[in-house]
Order: structure tokens, then C-alpha cells, then sequence
């Protein structure tokens, strides 16, 4: 028995529509096992997988390891997806982003749900064992772990610095892909680990701030939440300047190119000004409405900073030599 969310509560459903055909079932239940794997999330995490595997191997590596690790790094990212979702249902009917979740709509049953993410989360492992090496699967396990575990178990209900440690998951596809070609883990990795890890807070605190009445209703402590403009602003301007400056960091260690760096110094440059921006009318008496707007542009700006600094970081290789070193 499946259940329907109608004006914020749940109630019984069959499986099927009465009007419902098989193929119509059968749509609506991959359309709902997909929406349980968040595949925007996927798409952005997967956005820094070839590019570090490119950048590792200073060239293509062999398909079939690209291959490998980009299918197991989604399966893995999808997993810890689905686990979120179980494991988060009880808020997300709660949330108006939310209410539309699988879990939420009675599109699967919480058993459903989670028997899809193990079977998932295995699956990736196996991808990753066959595929890759025994240390890029370890680290797939890791992720899923961080994520499930740390982020939503521990961190995500207790503090406002939940999506700071527990952001920890999201910069482990730079680490899988870099042992994926190099079966080890060095210098620039764990530099382009920590660019993701920086930049994280930047990114989601301005859409926690746009949806503060939700993480409010749920009772999640997100910062954007729970704190004013202002103290969120500076923080977002102090947390964009230092991604840009470890990302730039590449350059005097001696792995990055011309292309790199004039690419990721430009997009670092646009990424600080509208921390900034968002900042400066922080300070000024501005609805909520138009504050949050405002924020949304730091957020998506975030998303086109992170894209062009990988692929940046793609392209180096092919065009001159190292700038030092």
C-alpha cells in the first residue's frame, strides 16, 4: 500500500491509478527510482570526475577506465541520493521543495526505497572493483558513508554546519577519479578536494537562505536559515575568496597551465565580485523577496564557477606545459 500527500498529510493509495496502464505504471515508477538518485546533484558531482581523471593522466585515459569510474561515481552518488531520501522522508513532507519526492508522493514505499539504494550502492562498489582499483573503490565507499552517514545521520539535524563537514561527500569524486588513473592520491587531488570542499558552503547557503521557511518548518539548522542576511553574506564572502585562492594553488606547486589559470583567476575574480555584491545589499534594507533573489544569483553563479573551472582544469593539459615546476 503506497500513500498520496494531500494538504500535508498522507493517505492510502493503491499501486495503480484505476485510469493506469501497465506502461504507464511502469514510466512512473522509473521516473520515480530515478527522482530518488537527485540527478542534478549527480550531474554536478560528476562534473569534476573526468576532467580531474584528464588532468591525472595528462591525456584520455582508456575509455573503458573512464567509463568505469563516471558509471560508478553516479551509481555511488545516486545511492547516497536514495539513502537521503529514506532516511529524510519525515521532513521532506514538510518542505514545499520537497513535497514532490517519491517518498512523499507514495511513488515508492519506503521499502522500495531502500532496497533500490543498497542494491545501488552495490552495484557502484562492483562497478568500481572491476572498473577502477581496489583504492578508487574504497573511496566510493567512503562517499557513500560520509554522505549517508555523517551528513544526513549525524550532522545535517544538529548543526548549522552540517552542509560544511558534511560536504565532505561531494568533494570525493575529485579523490575517486584521480586513484581511478593514478591508483594513488597526491598533491593536486587533495588541492581540488579542498576547492569543492570551500566551495560548498558559498553555494548552498544562498539557496538555504531562499528557503529558510522550509528548513525552519523541518527543523534543520541550515545557516542560511537561521541566521540573518548579513551574517550569512560575510561568510559566503569568506569562503568564495578562499576557494579561489586554493584553486589557484595548482599554479606554484607546479601543475597548472596557462589555460588553468587565466580561466579559473577570470571565473575566481566574477565568483568573489557577487560574494560581494550579495554582501553590499545585505547591508541595506531589502525584503526578503529581493534578498533572496539576490542570493540565487550567488547560487547559480557558483554552479557556472565550479563548470568552467574543471573545465578549465580538462582542456590544460593539451595546450603548453606547467607554468613552474
Amino acid at each position: 500500500m503506497k500513500t498520496l500527500s494531500v494538504a500535508g498529510s498522507l493517505v492510502p493509495r493503491s499501486s495503480r491509478q484505476p485510469d493506469e496502464n501497465a506502461g504507464d505504471f511502469a514510466k512512473r515508477k522509473a521516473r520515480a527510482y530515478l527522482a530518488l538518485t537527485k540527478p542534478r546533484v549527480v550531474e554536478l558531482l560528476l562534473v569534476s570526475t573526468l576532467p580531474t581523471m584528464i588532468f591525472a593522466e595528462r591525456g584520455f585515459p582508456a575509455v573503458w577506465l573512464m567509463v568505469a569510474t563516471i558509471l560508478g561515481g553516479a551509481m555511488a552518488a545516486g545511492a547516497a541520493s536514495a539513502f537521503n531520501c529514506y532516511i529524510d522522508r519525515d521532513m521532506d513532507k514538510l518542505m514545499k521543495r520537497t513535497k514532490g519526492r517519491p517518498l512523499v508522493t507514495g511513488d515508492v514505499t519506503p521499502r522500495e526505497a531502500l532496497i533500490f539504494s543498497w542494491v545501488l550502492a552495490i552495484a557502484s562498489l562492483v562497478v568500481f572493483w572491476f572498473g577502477t582499483n581496489p583504492l578508487a573503490t574504497a573511496l566510493g565507499l567512503a562517499a557513500i558513508l560520509l554522505y549517508v552517514v555523517l551528513y544526513t545521520m549525524i550532522l545535517k539535524r544538529r548543526t548549522s554546519q552540517n552542509i560544511v563537514w558534511g560536504g565532505i561527500a561531494g568533494c570525493m569524486p575529485v579523490l575517486i577519479a584521480w586513484a581511478a588513473v593514478t591508483e594513488t592520491v597526491e598533491w593536486p587531488a587533495i588541492i581540488l578536494f579542498l576547492v569543492i570542499f570551500l566551495w560548498t558552503p558559498p553555494h548552498y547557503w544562498p539557496l538555504s537562505m531562499k528557503y529558510a521557511d522550509d528548513y525552519n518548518a523541518a527543523s534543520v539548522p541550515m545557516l542560511g536559515a537561521i541566521a540573518n542576511a548579513r551574517r550569512v553574506s560575510v561568510q559566503v564572502v569568506l569562503y568564495a575568496w578562499a576557494t579561489v585562492v586554493c584553486s589557484l594553488l595548482l599554479l606554484p606547486m607546479g601543475y597548472a597551465g596557462i589555460v588553468y589559470t587565466a580561466i579559473a583567476g577570470g571565473a575566481g575574480v566574477w565568483f568573489v565580485y557577487e560574494s560581494h555584491v550579495l554582501y553590499r545589499e545585505a547591508q541595506r534594507d531589502h525584503s526578503p523577496a529581493e534578498m533572496n533573489r539576490k542570493a540565487m544569483k550567488v547560487f547559480h553563479i557558483s554552479i557556472t564557477y565550479l563548470s568552467v573551472v574543471f573545465l578549465a582544469l580538462a582542456i590544460d593539459p593539451f595546450v603548453g606545459s606547467p607554468l613552474f615546476g
